[in-house]
C-alpha cells in the first residue's frame, strides 16, 4: 500500500537491510525486518545508521504491502502535530528523531496519544532517538512510561573495517568500486562520522564521472586537501 511521507518526503533508495553493515547488531536487523512487537525503539549517536535502519525497515513493510508512514521529526517545526492524525490506521508507523519534540508538549501529547491509538488497532511504532527515552527531556511521564515499554536496542558506531565496508556497499550501491586503500585513506583524512564518510563518497563519485577517472589515493589527492 506504499508509503505516506508528510511534506513529499522521499525515503532514500540506498537505505536497505542488504547494505546495512550490522556489525553484531543482527538481532536488530532481524527484529526489525520481521519482528511483530508493537513497540521498537532505536537509540544511537549520531552516526549509528539509526535513520538508515528507519527506513530500510519502511521499505521491508511496503515491499510486503503494509500501509507504512515515515515521520522525520528534526522537520516537525514544518507541518506540525496535524500531520500525524489518523496515523493510528496504518499497520507501521516509523518517527524518526523523536528526541526533537522532547520538552514540546503538544508533541508529546500528540505521540502519547498516538501510541495508545496504534495499540489499539494492532499497529507497530518503530522509533528511533539519540538515547533512550529515560534519558531526554520529555515533560510528559505517560510518554516515557510508553516508550520504556517497547523493545529497546542500542546502536554502537562501527568500527574502521565495518566503516570500510559501509563505505564499499554504499559505493557498489552507487554503481562503482572502492578498493580498500581508498578506503583507509579517507578515514585517515576526513572526520569518522558516517554522515561525513558518505557525504565525501557522494561528491568523490561525481567528480569520477566527470573527469572519467577511477577513484585512487592519486585522484582524490586532487579533490580533499
Amino acid at each position: 500500500m506504499g508509503v505516506q511521507l508528510p511534506l513529499q518526503l522521499a525515503l532514500r533508495d540506498s537505505a536497505t537491510f542488504a547494505n546495512f553493515v550490522a556489525a553484531g547488531q543482527g538481532e536488530v536487523v532481524q527484529a526489525l525486518q520481521h519482528g511483530t512487537e508493537p513497540l521498537i525503539y532505536l537509540a544511537g549517536a549520531t552516526g549509528t545508521g539509526k535513520t538508515h535502519l528507519l527506513q530500510a525497515a519502511c521499505h521491508a513493510a511496503a515491499a510486503r504491502e503494509y500501509s507504512v508512514a515515515y515521520v522525520p521529526l528534526l522537520r516537525a517545526a514544518e507541518f506540525g502535530v496535524d500531520s500525524i492524525a489518523g496515523l493510528e490506521q496504518i499497520q507501521r508507523v516509523c518517527l524518526d528523531d523523536i528526541h526533537a519534540v522532547a520538552g514540546q508538549m503538544l508533541w508529546e501529547q500528540a505521540l502519547f496519544n498516538l501510541f495508545n491509538r496504534l495499540r489499539e488497532h494492532g499497529g507497530q511504532l518503530i522509533v528511533v532517538a539519540t538515547h533512550k527515552a529515560s534519558q531526554l527531556p520529555f515533560a510528559l511521564p505517560d510518554l516515557v512510561s510508553r516508550l520504556n515499554w517497547g523493545v529497546i536496542y542500542g546502536l554502537q558506531l562501527l568500527d574502521d573495517a565495518d566503516k570500510i565496508t559501509a563505505l564499499r556497499l554504499r559505493a557498489q550501491a552507487r554503481g562503482f568500486e572502492l578498493p580498500d586503500e581508498v578506503g583507509r585513506y579517507l578515514l585517515a583524512r576526513l572526520p569518522r562520522d558516517m554522515h561525513a564518510l558518505f557525504a565525501v563518497l557522494d561528491q568523490l563519485d561525481y567528480a569520477s564521472l566527470a573527469a572519467q577517472r577511477r577513484l585512487t589515493v592519486p585522484f582524490i589527492k586532487t579533490i580533499i586537501a
